[in-house]
This record gives C-alpha cells, structure tokens and sequence, in this order.
C-alpha cells in the first residue's frame, strides 16, 4: 500500500517533531497550532531559534532559495529535505550558519 504525498508530508512533520522533542524541545505542527505560521510557509512551531518548512519529496519545487526567501525572519528559517533512499539534508542561508558559528564560538570562550 503506498502512501499519498500529503500524508508523506504529515508523517516526516510529525516524526521532525518527535525528534526536536528528544533533543529537549518543544514541538509541534503548525497546522495544529497556528495558521498564521502555516500560512508562511513554517510547518513546526518550537521554542528553538529556528522556523522549518520539511519537504518530504523526490524533486523539490520551487528550491531552497525560494523557499527561504518566503520564510519569516524573526527565527533562522531552515528547510529539511528528505528524499526516498536518500536520507535527509538541512539547508539554511550561508549567513545564518555564519551567524551561528560565531555565536558558538562566543559562547565556548
């Protein structure tokens, strides 16, 4: 039995979730939780300093670019990948990880 995309989609949100929570945060989908949010593009609401949108998907359209460029920036906007057989990616603009490196580095001196 295969499973449709948008339950695809619902699944990987839903374990993305699950693991936030074994890291120790708070998480859960913005569709449960916000409209505002999942309007925007922002599928997880967490209190870390990221917002995510999750694809679950074989070829993504529109790209990464794109969809960071429509992200809200309160939070660092992160997209995670996953593809069949392929394993999971997470992208994030080039300054953001800049910004982070650097606030790590701070924090570890």
């Amino acid at each position: 039995m295969s499973i449709n995309a948008r339950q695809k989609g619902h699944a990987f949100e839903r374990w993305f979730c699950e693991l936030l929570r074994v890291f120790g945060y708070e998480a859960v989908t913005s569709r449960s939780e916000s409209r505002r949010l999942d309007d925007a593009g922002v599928d997880i609401v967490d209190n870390t300093k990221f917002y995510f949108q999750l694809k679950a998907v074989e070829r993504l359209a529109p790209g990464y670019h794109e969809i960071l460029a429509k992200m809200p920036t309160e939070k660092i906007p992160v997209v995670v990948h996953k593809r069949n057989n392929k394993g999971s990616v997470v992208v994030m603009k080039l300054t953001d990880f800049q910004d982070l490196m650097l606030y790590n580095k701070d924090v570890e001196e």
